[in-house]
């Protein structure tokens, strides 16, 4: 009896001892879930605090505007403000960027597998082929062509030129309005200024189905003279709201545009919580660039014509140097994409358009595979019907060509004393796409010589 008594209370001790050590372990199993939880929610917060507080960067200043702004409506926060106007500006340009009116946008965050495709390029690069691969996807996907002319046609000087200080930031605000459905600051560039957010004068509307599909299209009004009408019926005078509405339906918005100077100009966008941009950069011999530019462009061009005929290309000549600057600027936006630094980790693809024209089927599956977006029939049908086209339908601004043929075109249509200028001042750029040089005017005009090495840019 003794000795129950006196082995109980051991036994007690330690059921106690090892109930307590359970319970320990319980509770502290359930502080670290409690932890982990909250550190998951404050990193959470912390990265979409970081996307929505600006960054001071040489592209987009930090500005006590922005700072003041900070406890506006959603109505304000739509778009980045622009920096500082360049004093010198005409008063026709200041007026426009100030006159940039915000417009509430509902879309806060990006929708579950949205995408917004950019398509970046200059002129004669084929861009207006390669965006059909976009335009052709059919009922879910919003495809605008070169917006942008309006913002270039307003701000563009006396002189001819664009100032590059006041175009950046206006492209960078009517493209992130445009990616959300936003065509208000669109409309403060388009002249004459549309009425009641109705214009007969959209840039190439009929290049974009989407604005030639129900119920975009309206009815046509008579009296009322369309500059760019649709192709495939007949439409009313555009209505922006209505343009607005179809593009927020669109499971995909893509833009394609040939007047954005500087990659890192657009940084913004891709930090961006709303949105997630793909930039597609298609680049082309500038070679070829320039044998087409004189074909196309002739008024432009006299001073090169006459070149290709006598005399010598004197290499202070502005036409030269803005060549020089042309390839500059497609250079650098390259090196800045092909980087992949943090802002542009997998948002940024390099395109030749002669990879496109030699093996389009494989490049637009390439392409599409980067953007995220189904790649349909339809797109693949276009594909085959537009890359093997006769030379009856193949026009200078035709998306309608032998792709195949188009790629080795320009070898004899360019003098070599032409492409000997392009060479000297695009050499670097030329290096970086993979373009070879011509060393003579026969290797130039010899097709079993290739002037294209084979490159893998991802």
């Amino acid at each position: 009896m003794w000795k129950r008594i006196q082995v109980c209370p051991r036994m007690r001790i330690k059921y106690t001892i090892f109930f307590v050590f359970v319970v320990a372990l319980v509770i502290i199993e359930k502080e670290n879930n409690i932890i982990s939880r909250r550190n998951i929610l404050v990193c959470v917060f912390r990265r979409v605090s970081d996307k929505l507080t600006p960054r001071q960067t040489p592209q987009t200043p930090l500005q006590a505007s922005v700072v003041a702004s900070a406890g506006a409506s959603p109505r304000n926060e739509s778009r980045l403000p622009l920096p500082g106007l360049d004093p010198g500006l005409p008063r026709h340009m200041k007026r426009r960027l100030e006159n940039f009116t915000e417009q509430a946008e509902p879309e806060r965050l990006p929708s579950w597998g949205r995408k917004h495709i950019l398509l970046l390029a200059t002129t004669r690069t084929g861009s207006s082929f390669v965006g059909e691969f976009f335009n052709q996807q059919g009922g879910n996907m919003f495809y605008l062509f070169e917006p942008l002319w309006h913002v270039e046609r307003a701000l563009t000087l006396e002189t001819g030129g664009t100032n590059a200080t006041a175009a950046a930031p206006a492209y960078r605000d009517v493209l992130q309005g445009l990616f959300l459905c936003d065509f208000t600051p669109l409309e403060g560039f388009i002249d004459p200024p549309p009425v009641d957010h109705v214009t007969p004068a959209l840039f190439r509307r009929e290049s974009s189905s989407s604005l030639c599909d129900e119920p975009v299209c309206g009815p046509v009004a008579k009296g009322v003279f369309e500059r760019y009408r649709c192709r495939t019926r007949r439409c009313g005078p555009l209505n922006l709201t209505a343009a607005s509405e179809s593009c927020r339906r669109k499971e995909h918005r893509a833009i394609k545009s040939v007047r954005v100077r500087q990659l890192e100009t657009l940084r913004p966008l891709a930090e961006d919580p709303r949105l997630d941009v793909k930039f597609i950069q298609l680049v082309r011999d500038p070679r070829a660039v320039l044998a087409s530019r004189m074909v196309a462009f002739a008024a432009k061009y006299k001073n090169w014509k006459r070149w290709a005929v006598d005399g010598e290309v004197p290499a202070d000549d502005d036409e030269v140097r803005k060549l020089k600057g042309n390839c500059d600027n497609i250079r650098l936006s390259a090196e800045v994409g092909l980087k992949q630094p943090e802002w542009l980790r997998d948002r940024y693809m390099l395109v030749r358009y002669e990879d496109i024209a030699r093996f389009p089927m494989r490049k637009a599956t390439e392409m599409y595979q980067f953007a995220g977006i189904p790649f349909t029939s339809k797109v693949k049908e276009w594909i085959l019907k537009n890359t093997q086209a006769s030379k009856e339908v193949s026009g200078v601004y035709s998306t309608q060509k032998n792709s195949s043929e188009q790629v080795e075109k320009w070898r004899f249509s360019i003098p070599f004393k032409l492409a000997q200028v392009v060479q000297k001042v695009c050499g670097p750029t030329m290096k970086l796409f993979g373009y070879k040089f011509a060393e003579s005017k026969e290797m130039l005009m010899d097709k079993s010589i290739s002037l294209i090495a084979e490159k893998n840019f991802s």
